[in-house]
């Protein structure tokens, strides 16, 4: 006797896929100048940024570079935030005055009060972010 087990028929059958409509997003790119907000953790450390163009109905999530799993995990319930924001029809810098009010804030991480500001261009906010 062999000691090989027969192969599931399951296992072998070619599997169907089916494109499916993705969540609503604001785009991810943009040219132009950004309004943005800093979010900290609970230690104050700022752990990301989120940004906005109304112009490009843009918005998105820049994290630093090197920031520790907790600190990454936090910036979670901002990305879930862009999405409902673009789910419930709101413009880009309206969502982001909406979380400079708190809307967002949580036990992991908040708006960094005062903090929102303006960028040149997502490169300059992203090299900001970097250290730059």
């Amino acid at each position: 006797m062999s000691s090989e087990r027969p192969v599931n028929p399951r296992f072998a059958e070619d599997l169907p896929f089916r494109e499916v409509d993705a969540p609503p997003a604001y785009g991810r790119q943009t040219g132009g100048p950004v309004a943005y907000l800093a979010v900290a953790d609970t230690a104050g450390t700022v752990i990301g940024y989120v940004w906005a163009n109304d112009a490009d109905d843009a918005a998105g999530w820049v994290v630093p570079p090197g920031l520790p799993p907790r600190a990454v995990n936090a910036g979670a319930s901002w990305l879930r935030a862009l999405r409902s924001g673009k789910a419930r029809g709101l413009a880009p810098t309206a969502l982001l005055a909406e979380l400079a009010q708190g809307a967002n804030d949580n036990k992991l991480s908040h708006a960094v009060p005062g903090s929102r500001t303006e960028a040149p261009s997502l490169a300059a906010l992203e090299e900001q972010a970097a250290g730059g």
